[in-house]
């Protein structure tokens, strides 16, 4: 099967077609969500979050990223991956940016994500002359976030609005693919997909957008400690969860697991001689 091209996204807006996006952090869920049928799959660096347990994604590292990046690799048939490039890597050089971009690809994914700071039109830039295509980020960036109470939403003046645009704009002209948008008033994301050519994905962003993300684990209901105010749960996986637990936790108090159906026998010839060869007297080892 044929992955899906960061070309074959951004021809998605000139189409008027919806770009469908979720993060992916292991082989299974990862195949599970690509058999589904989303366009991208973003081994995000909110796996700092809600694989590792850190209180922001702030701490994670490539050494953490690249074996999640690797897994999904590996699972992925149809979707686009994009690796996001971590702040711990971001605050490097530009050739180490580079560096760490190139083992994304060699792990599987098929573009890198980078959100905005002070730097990024350049370094997005060298990225894209190196032949690596680029997603950019806009709007709130986590990664500039070292508490969680600090997660909130960002353009709420028209002086900060413009600052956004005016960062999409700059992205958009580096040479950026597509763009992910978050945590803005809807007016100003609405704002932004009317401008660029390039698709916006949207995440806390309004319906406006010509695409949608949202953290796996959100949309199913498995991460314990918060659900975004943006974030639909479709399911409650970790309810679920701990409800399965619970039964396999009672069927072993009840010597109800394993029944025969889960156990393994000797035939009864090597059983026999089983039962033989411990009868025999001990010997020595001389």
């Amino acid at each position: 099967m044929t992955r899906i091209t960061p070309e074959a996204i951004r021809a998605k807006k000139a189409r008027g077609e919806r770009i469908t996006m979720l993060t992916a952090y292991d082989y299974s869920l990862a195949a599970w969500v690509d058999r589904a049928g989303v366009d991208i799959m973003l081994v995000g660096d909110s796996l700092g979050m809600v694989v590792l347990g850190y209180e922001t994604t702030a701490p994670v590292t490539m050494a953490e990223m690249l074996p999640h990046a690797q897994a999904v690799g590996r699972a992925v048939q149809r979707a686009l991956v994009v690796g996001d490039l971590p702040k711990a890597a971001l605050d490097s050089s530009p050739r180490e940016v580079l560096a760490c971009a190139q083992q994304f690809l060699e792990a599987g994914c098929g573009a890198v994500k980078l959100e905005w700071r002070a730097n990024a039109p350049e370094l997005a830039r060298h990225l894209i002359t190196a032949g690596i295509a680029v997603m950019g980020h806009v709007g709130l960036t986590p990664q500039a976030v070292s508490d969680p109470t600090q997660f909130r939403v960002q353009g709420k003046t028209a002086h900060e609005a413009r600052q956004i645009l005016d960062a999409a704009d700059t992205l958009e002209a580096v040479g950026c693919f597509s763009l992910v948008v978050e945590c803005v008033p809807a007016e100003v994301a609405q704002l932004i997909t009317q401008r660029l050519s390039i698709p916006t994905i949207g995440i806390g962003a309004g319906a406006a957008c010509d695409g949608q993300v949202l953290v796996l684990h959100d949309l199913l209901g498995l991460y314990p400690r918060l659900t975004p105010t943006f974030a639909k749960q479709y399911a409650h996986l970790g309810e679920t969860v701990v409800q399965t637990v619970q039964a396999f936790c009672a069927d072993v108090q009840a010597q109800r697991f394993p029944a025969a159906a889960h156990t393994f026998h000797l035939p009864p010839s090597e059983a026999e001689q089983l039962r033989a060869l411990i009868a025999e007297p001990h010997r020595l080892r001389t």
